[in-house]
């Protein structure tokens, strides 16, 4: 059933705040995906905190314009279009990367990170950076690395104490 005007300023409104509000805004074309495929996707996107939706090219178009977008690459936009978007940079690129690898009828076209429009090439290698949660535990583990060394060596010496009173006892 085709939506009417109001229908379609709420959608864009909506499409626009998305924008506006995430790190992260990818657009992708599909073409006889199956259900269970994009429940499968849905489901892994749900998982990571990305939102995903299907939308219609000409509401898409409004919002780049409104957004003064002009990179969009119109002659890639064959098939249905869907829009995934979330506040980290990497993990909806991530996701859909990994479906797209298993799905020839899914293809990325781009996205929006910080405002700057990205084509599929630099999705596919921001795909393959590690995520924040990742970042964190390498940059924790770096700086416990010296202090647990700094710990045993001090603890060294107590040890060699220890073991040389023991050394005296048993005598």
């Amino acid at each position: 059933m085709p939506k009417n005007k109001q229908q379609k300023t709420k959608i864009l409104k909506d499409l626009n705040q998305k924008v506006k509000d995430s790190n992260s805004f990818i657009i992708s074309t599909f073409n006889n995906l199956s259900v269970n495929d994009d429940q499968s996707l849905r489901k892994d996107l749900r998982k990571e905190n990305v939102e995903y939706e299907v939308t219609k090219k000409t509401l898409l178009k409004k919002v780049f314009a409104e957004n003064k977008v002009n990179d969009l690459p119109e002659n890639e936009l064959l098939g249905n279009i869907s829009i995934a978007t979330s506040k980290d940079e990497v993990m909806g690129a991530k996701v859909l990367s990994n479906f797209a690898k298993d799905h020839e009828n899914f293809n990325i076209i781009g996205g929006i990170l910080k405002k700057i429009w990205f084509d599929s090439s630099k999705i596919a290698e921001l795909a393959k950076l590690p995520t924040k949660q990742e970042l964190i535990a390498k940059t924790v583990g770096t700086i416990k690395t010296p202090l647990t060394g700094f710990v045993n060596v001090l603890s060294g010496n107590a040890r060699g104490l220890i073991n040389v009173l023991n050394a005296i006892k048993n005598k």
